[in-house]
Order: structure tokens, then C-alpha cells, then sequence
């Protein structure tokens, strides 16, 4: 006998997975930045009504939270397993570089990530995110660090990681075809004679290295939190 309506499977809900609903909304952000994310126009893109979503994402505040799960999904996809042996230093490294290559993906994203957990208890934070904070804090350990010591050392180091990367995603160019790099960010329209600095700095502004400035802070920091160990 053929199934009723009712126990009939949604043909709508066996296309889409919470996977699938927040790699959307990531492309989506990617593609035209967080103001065009709603819930409608997600549902638009995944060519489904509004309310098909909300079994994925109950609201707006669940979907911003799936997307910050994704985007730490994306890190600790990207770094694999944890060898079983490791320089631990090497290791940060590492994680910061791959960190570094997921907001470079994903700069829409970053201030999401930065700035929305801190309104969240650290045991409610997204799994993805818990995980690449105890492979730290493990790294951490294994360099021969623990108790307050070691989370020092794990604050000192998310904090430049991520205060780092929010400084250089938020440079906004202000003209990209523009050659002329104080054109470009638009530093030309500040008084020369009030803000000289920020304009002598424009090349280096508009032209730097964030994954190498990024290594030599964390190595530069690392030196100072192990000098007594």
C-alpha cells in the first residue's frame, strides 16, 4: 500500500542536511558578505521555502552559531589528526598557518568567529571549536607546560592568532583597481599634515605578508612565554 501523505518522506527535507544548509550559508557570506545573509534569501539559494530550514536551524542566532562550527570543522579538517610525534612549536605553527588559510577563505567569517563565543559558556561552544582548543592546549602540555603556566601560554597565543588575523581582514580596500596603494585604501583623503604616519605606511599597508608577520609574532611571543622554562 502506498504511504499517506502524512508518512510520506518531505521530498524538501531529503535534500537538505545541516551540512549541506551551512556550507550555503558560508558560500553565501563568502560571496556577498554577512548583511545578505537571511534566512530567506539562504533558503532562496538552496531552492527551498524558509521554513525547510529552520529543522536545520531553529533561527538566525542558530544558524551564525552552525556557521562557526563549520568554519573550526574546516581548521581541523584541514590540520588532520595529531601526530603522535611532535615539535610543539612547529605544531602552533602549524595550526596558526591553517587558521590563518580558513579566514583567508572565509574573511567575511572572521569576525563571527572572533567575537560571538564570548557571549557563549566555553562548554556550549561548538564541538569543532572545544577541539582545536584542547589539541592546543595538548601541544602546550607536551612542550612541558601545565596547570596556570600553560594556560597563559594558550591565552597569550589565541589572543595573537586572532587578534592578528581581525586586524589584517579588517583593512577594507577602498579602491581595488587603483595601483596607487594610498588610492587604493583610500588613505589619500586624510589630512597629510593630521595622520602622516598612516599614510607613509600605505605600500606596506596595502602590500604585506599576513601568514610570515603572522609567524614571526608567534615566534616572538613564544620566545618571551618560554624564557624561564
Amino acid at each position: 500500500m502506498a504511504p499517506s501523505g502524512r508518512d510520506a518522506p518531505s521530498p524538501v527535507r531529503s535534500r537538505l542536511t545541516r551540512a549541506r544548509v551551512l556550507a550555503a550559508a558560508v558560500a553565501l557570506a563568502d560571496r556577498e558578505g554577512m548583511p545578505a545573509l537571511t534566512m530567506r534569501r539562504l533558503a532562496t539559494d538552496l531552492g527551498v521555502e524558509p521554513m525547510a530550514l529552520y529543522h536545520y536551524a531553529a533561527g538566525k542566532d542558530e544558524l551564525l552559531n552552525g556557521m562557526i562550527e563549520a568554519f573550526y570543522a574546516e581548521v581541523n579538517e584541514r590540520l588532520g589528526p595529531v601526530p603522535s610525534e611532535v615539535d610543539w612549536r612547529a605544531e602552533v605553527h602549524r595550526i596558526a598557518a591553517v587558521f590563518c588559510a580558513v579566514a583567508d577563505t572565509h574573511p567575511a567569517l572572521l569576525p563571527l568567529v572572533v567575537a560571538r563565543p564570548l557571549s557563549v559558556p566555553l562548554a556550549r561552544r561548538p564541538t569543532s571549536m572545544l577541539r582545536l582548543n584542547e589539541r592546543l592546549l595538548d601541544l602546550i602540555g607536551r612542550g612541558g607546560f601545565d596547570g596556570a603556566q600553560a594556560l597563559w601560554i594558550y591565552r597569550a597565543l589565541a589572543g595573537w592568532i586572532l587578534g592578528y588575523l581581525l586586524v589584517d581582514k579588517r583593512q577594507i580596500v577602498d579602491n581595488p583597481d587603483e595601483p596607487e596603494p594610498l588610492l587604493r585604501l583610500g588613505l589619500h583623503r586624510l589630512p597629510a599634515a593630521e595622520y602622516p604616519r598612516l599614510r607613509a605606511l600605505a605600500p606596506l599597508l596595502a602590500e604585506h605578508d599576513a601568514p610570515t608577520e603572522l609567524a614571526a609574532g608567534l615566534d616572538i611571543l613564544l620566545d618571551a612565554l618560554t624564557a624561564e622554562h
